[in-house]
């Protein structure tokens, strides 16, 4: 964890934090309508290195990873064209010019937009960064080197009736020691989170969707490179921080074996 992430969980500053709002704000109405969906603000995280990666896609950056065809991101762009998203902004970095000249300024009927980062600020500081240019309340964040195919009215739904401050897309893996381990009670608040490499076996996972809202947002240290998941999730325990389960089918291309995987796996939900 960083020293950023430390800081935010020892909380020096015997002041409580400001009560949050709910998400339900004139930004964005809550009746989790399909309307509701298509005015929400999306950033997706497209400024990963993909070291891991480089064996197999040289200095392709991870997000055009080609799959069937076609770069791994568009897959996530048109899922969020037909679950009725008007636009995207894209948080870019690594060879940000490239991602830019494949999707340019539309793609399946989005408004495409780019914020990039001038240096790696992790995946708390590129939403930060690109704060200005999302303008809902909740923000849709989406992780740009992972795919599943949620309903997102139904999302929206789920986190406006428990009035959370940020939501987490759960989803239920056979072996959850590769990704971590999110621990929520009945009622969907998370309690904890157990690092990769811990307990074998099936449970809850991080997919990668996130509703986050904007006082939750404008706390991020600016100018600073800070992760929502060592640095902020954890920090966010106790402030409304929720997790939606869910069954949808997931698949990340944070390895060589994963992104191996991908060509069936996207084949396989394109049929669904």
């Amino acid at each position: 964890m960083s020293t950023i992430g430390k800081k935010l969980l020892q909380d020096p500053d015997p002041t409580p934090p400001a009560p949050l709002r709910t998400a339900c704000s004139a930004r964005s109405p809550c009746e989790g309508s399909s309307e509701s969906v298509s005015n929400l603000s999306v950033a997706v995280l497209a400024g990963g290195l993909g070291t891991r990666l480089r064996s197999v896609l040289a200095d392709c950056p991870k997000i055009l990873a080609p799959v069937n065809g076609k770069p791994f991101l568009a897959y996530l762009l048109e899922h969020l064209a037909d679950q009725g998203l008007r636009g995207v902004t894209l948080c870019v970095g690594y060879r940000s010019e490239q991602v830019e000249a494949v999707f340019g300024r539309s793609y399946a009927g989005l408004r495409v937009a780019y914020s990039c980062e001038p240096a790696p600020r992790g995946t708390a500081g590129a939403v930060r960064l690109a704060l200005p240019m999302l303008e809902s309340d909740p923000v849709l964040v989406m992780n740009g080197d992972s795919f599943c195919r949620p309903d997102l009215s139904s999302l929206f739904r789920w986190h406006a009736a428990r009035k959370a401050a940020a939501t987490l897309l759960l989803t239920r893996v056979p072996d959850t020691r590769r990704y971590g381990r999110v621990q929520v009670d009945d009622g969907g608040l998370i309690r904890a989170f157990e690092e990769k490499g811990g307990h074998d076996g099936p449970g809850w996972i991080n997919a990668g969707v996130y509703l986050l809202s904007r006082q939750l947002l404008a706390e991020i240290p600016e100018q600073a490179a800070v992760s929502l998941e060592r640095d902020l999730f954890p920090a966010w325990l106790g402030r409304g921080l929720c997790g939606c389960p869910s069954e949808t089918p997931f698949l990340d291309i944070g390895t060589p074996a994963s992104y191996a995987a991908a060509e069936e796996f996207l084949s396989a939900e394109r049929k669904a």
